[in-house]
């Protein structure tokens, strides 16, 4: 059926909650398209026949194949095309970087902007869960186990493709909920965990079993796993150590790893009234970093009651790491950023809780080996911040108990799990690894992508193997 395209080149706006009510809230932000906005937003997609957009998608979703049964009106038709390349996709409508991504490559986005990609994705997901009655068709057994460690977004999408392969998987998840990231990490208000939970149960339909509260390599090591008739093992155990700055006063009362005062809010629940997890209230708060873990950071710091939550940044706007829509959202929300400047110091009182931050100011010098344009301190420029809590995003790497307990396993130097590449194949036979564990802290859609081309990868080796 033709499409009368809509050659409108903006696209169709998000409905959000208002700043000033949304910074006391954890409600998601982005309301989502109505039905009207989304057929309306598909039929911008001219539906190129190169396809540039799904070249750009890690997991490689058919992007104008999906778009065009929105703009057609086949929301159930759109939802299997999406889900045959992506397990998560009411996760990746609204959270991944489609800005550097699919729609970066899109053909609509050279002389106006680009079609909402994310937004029909998410818009897509949430109707078929909200619409569709359908329970999900269990795979056929073909008699093989594998183990997958970790359920964030690279074990949950290895896990999911495994299973419709046929095979027998179960997912080892250290923590208490499955999720990843996905429950530790971003906050209520960009990705309800009710969506998180939703997807999940999905897996679970297929046959995905999901054993929490068992951390590899203390309760059970990879050897173990063989030994239990696993014919090949996948490691997605993401990168939650977090790194701080080696300067003076980060020991003190009041100073946070990103990764733990997230966790607190989000999986804890520490901003509910009825919360067993403490968390400091706060009036003045630095985040130190400029991704978007640090806007979440920020952005929950301030949902907590904070009354000033700066972003402090050693670099400059143009170098800021982290979303365009997040750093948006977080100045329509009052966070402060204080760009070019850099901690040398957390300054403590006499019962060691933080009293302030000294900063320093910096120029942009030559690039480094980034390409980025160096950050040089001015001589002369020290001051500080009035804060109370310092929140340190910085950047995280893997937690070394599977390197350390698995012998074979080749890791760099950063603590990352060396692969050969593509599918994820480690130096021990049958192991497989990818996404955080491997690349380092990376984006949801990447891990995802790591997931596929493992799953892949695991069905020919063990097709191969019993050859």
């Amino acid at each position: 059926m033709a499409v009368q395209r809509n050659m409108n080149p903006k696209k169709t706006p998000m409905p959000v909650q208002d700043p000033n009510v949304r910074n006391h809230n954890f409600s998601e932000v982005a309301l989502g398209y109505t039905y009207e906005m989304a057929v309306e937003e598909a039929k911008r997609c001219l539906h190129c026949p190169k396809k540039p957009c799904q070249s750009a998608c890690p997991v490689a979703i058919d992007i104008p194949a999906f778009i065009e049964k929105v703009a057609n009106e086949d929301m159930e038709g759109a939802y299997e095309i999406l889900s045959a390349s992506s397990a998560l996709p009411a996760v990746c409508g609204r959270v991944c970087p489609q800005e550097n991504q699919c729609e970066g490559k899109c053909v609509r986005g050279i002389k106006g902007e680009p079609v909402g990609i994310g937004r029909l994705e998410r818009f897509v997901a949430d109707y078929h869960r909200e619409h569709s009655k359908e329970a999900p068709k269990m795979p056929v057994s073909n008699g093989h186990k594998v183990a997958v460690i970790g359920a964030g977004p690279s074990g949950l999408t290895a896990a999911g493709d495994l299973a419709k392969m046929g095979y027998k998987v179960t997912v080892y998840e250290a923590l208490h909920l499955a999720g990843g990231v996905l429950v530790y990490g971003i906050p209520e208000f960009r990705l309800p965990k009710k969506i998180v939970q939703e997807e999940i149960d999905g897996l679970k339909a297929i046959g995905v079993d999901i054993e929490t509260n068992m951390v590899i390599g203390k309760i059970l090591t990879i050897d173990e796993l063989f030994e239990m008739g696993n014919e090949a093992v996948y490691i997605a155990s993401g990168a939650g150590l977090p790194r701080f700055m080696n300067i003076p006063g980060e020991s003190l009362k009041g100073v946070y790893s990103a990764n733990e005062y997230l966790t607190r809010v989000n999986l804890m629940k520490a901003y509910r009234e009825d919360s067993k997890t403490p968390i400091k209230k706060s009036k003045n708060v630095a985040v130190v970093g400029g991704g978007n873990v640090a806007m979440d950071a920020a952005r929950s710091a301030k949902r907590l009651g904070a009354e000033n939550v700066y972003i402090v940044y050693r670099r400059s706007m143009e170098e800021l790491p982290a979303r365009k829509e997040e750093v948006e959202h977080a100045e329509e929300e009052g966070i402060i950023f204080k760009l070019l400047n850099n901690p040398v110091e957390i300054l403590g009182d006499e019962d060691g809780m933080v009293k302030g931050m000294k900063c320093i100011e910096m120029e942009l010098g030559e690039p480094d080996e980034s390409g980025r344009r160096r950050p040089v301190a001015k001589e002369g420029s020290e001051f500080v911040l009035d804060v109370d809590t310092v929140i340190m995003s910085i950047g995280t790497s893997p937690n070394p108990l599977i390197r350390s307990t698995t012998p074979g396993l080749d890791t760099n130097r950063h603590g990352c799990i060396i692969t050969n590449g593509d599918d994820g194949l480690t130096t021990r036979e049958g192991v497989y690894a990818g996404g955080d564990a491997v690349t380092g802290a990376a984006t949801v859609i990447l891990a995802m992508g790591a997931g596929k081309h493992a799953a892949k990868a695991i069905d020919e080796y063990i097709k191969n193997k019993n050859k």
